[in-house]
């Protein structure tokens, strides 16, 4: 009878999952290249997100992760904290953020996804790892890309779908684009950088700020550069 429950359980996961489509999401090492530049951004509130090192001191995500909706109002530095090399409940590096700048216009109060939904949080100190470039070149549809972060129903270990690719792109006001790509997210992944790799290495081609059944979408802007 325990064998027949198992099978009959077996048989309607699979069943599920290729409904569903295959979860190619896959643990990467928090504390090999690129994926050390790979950031868990948590607060005193107990939201997480995910975020990415741009540059020694600044960490790049989404502008929405660091809304407080009961205050109607941006979290303070002083609440953020930066974790590297994170999983299952430790890390190499733990940063404090001294200072927030976010997409002009921002409105955390907005339900709909906007130009301006990306921050930088400028860090204490700086992070001994290799920062990750902003992408140079144009993101295109069909082009291979990356997505790793701290999905919410996996927040202990930092996974990637290394197999995906953009499927549109809306250009909008201000040279910032929305792209759609077909990578695994969920909660939890907003700020994670949307990875492309070049022959110098990876680079940061957008940073996802909405995660959905069959695609997500992704911000590419000047990020205050």
């Amino acid at each position: 009878m325990r064998v027949a429950v198992a099978l009959a359980l077996l048989i309607f996961a699979a069943a599920h999952a290729a409904a569903q489509g295959a979860d190619r999401r896959v643990p990467v090492d928090p504390n090999e290249a690129p994926w050390d530049a790979i950031a868990k951004v948590q607060s005193n509130i107990g939201a997480h997100c995910t975020g990415v090192l741009i540059a020694p001191l600044v960490v790049l995500t989404a502008a929405h992760c660091l809304y407080n909706a009961r205050t109607r109002a941006l979290l303070q530095p002083v609440s953020l904290h930066v974790l590297f090399g994170y999983q299952r409940g430790q890390y190499r590096w733990h940063r404090l953020v001294v200072h927030i700048t976010v997409g002009p216009g921002f409105d955390g109060a907005r339900g709909a996804a906007q130009p301006a939904d990306w921050a930088r949080l400028d860090l204490a100190e700086a992070v001994p790892v290799t920062p990750l470039p902003l992408f140079a070149g144009s993101a295109n549809p069909g082009m291979a890309v990356a997505l790793a972060g701290y999905n919410q129903d996996r927040a202990q270990l930092l996974m990637a779908d290394l197999g995906c690719h953009v499927l549109k792109i809306v250009r909008l006001p201000g040279d910032a684009r929305f792209l759609t790509h077909d990578c695994a997210a969920t909660r939890g992944t907003s700020g994670a950088a949307l990875l492309t790799r070049q022959d110098s290495g990876w680079a940061v081609i957008a940073v996802n700020i909405a995660a959905g059944r069959a695609e997500n979408l992704a911000l590419a802007a000047p990020f205050g550069n």
